[in-house]
């Protein structure tokens, strides 16, 4: 381990191998940080975080604040965030509303500078979010979304497996795997073709997942009509059910997010 002298690491804390804490970074008791994580100046970890190995985080990063929730009566709470994860400049994310509930994060997430997660977010592996956006609480981004920069995203929100967002969008309404969406409010604008083929989705799914689009988004269906339609042509490929499934999921929930 490599502590700066004047980092403040509480006797309680459990640093594994390799860990390396930056000047004027606090880290209190009950934290739990995996081998070889490294920490920049300044930043605070602060109780109930669990911290996995090999993450990087920069200047400023704020780990495990009380939730911003005006139903937060103190309860104990937690972080729990993965392997491999980049937190870059002045990240912060907040511990969970509800007692032993947790705010978590999977593995291989890119963070980019001042970006926030709010409290009983749950985020997947392998998502990358860019300077500036704000997630709010009780929101689910799901794996390897790639959202742009001054997002904001409204609470009880779902992103889909391999959106894109683009910046300066704000999200109020669940996106639905695969697709794109920008404005504001966010506007679904088709299949995300460019981030499924980098994934190495097959042309034939890219095909079937634009069909799938079009019927539900682009007709004069409505959204039962267009999915029963879908259905009776026979079965559905494993991607085009996924993005079927989430939008019945929708419809299940209030305000367009399946969540609330």
């Amino acid at each position: 381990m490599a502590i700066h002298d004047t980092a403040i690491v509480a006797p309680q804390a459990e640093l594994g191998a390799d860990v390396e804490v930056g000047p004027f970074s606090i880290i209190e008791d009950g934290v739990t940080i995996g081998d070889g994580t490294r920490l920049g100046p300044h930043c605070m970890i602060k109780r109930g975080v669990t911290l996995g190995s090999m993450c990087v985080l920069d200047v400023g990063v704020v780990l495990g604040s009380e939730p911003q929730d005006a139903k937060f009566q103190g309860e104990e709470s937690f972080v729990r965030i993965g392997d491999n994860n980049t937190l870059r400049e002045y990240v912060t994310i907040h511990r969970a509303t509800g007692e032993g509930e947790a705010t978590e994060v999977g593995d291989d997430n890119f963070l980019m500078a001042y970006t926030h997660l709010g409290h009983n977010t749950r985020m997947g592996s392998g998502v990358q979010m860019a300077s500036f956006t704000g997630v709010s609480g009780h929101c689910v981004i799901e794996d390897r979304a790639n959202i742009g920069g001054f997002v904001g995203v409204h609470q009880y929100v779902t992103i889909g497996r391999m959106c894109m967002i683009g910046g300066c969008s704000r999200i109020t309404r669940d996106i639905p795997p695969f697709t794109t969406a920008v404005g504001n409010p966010g506007e679904l604008r088709g299949i995300n073709v460019i981030g499924l083929a980098r994934r190495g989705i097959s042309e034939d799914d890219q095909r079937a997942l634009r069909r799938a689009f079009r019927a539900v988004y682009r007709s004069d269906q409505n959204t039962s009509e267009a999915i029963a339609a879908l259905r009776a042509n026979g079965p559905l490929s494993e991607l085009v059910e996924e993005f079927v499934e989430f939008i019945e999921r929708i419809d299940e929930g209030s305000r367009g997010r399946r969540e609330n």
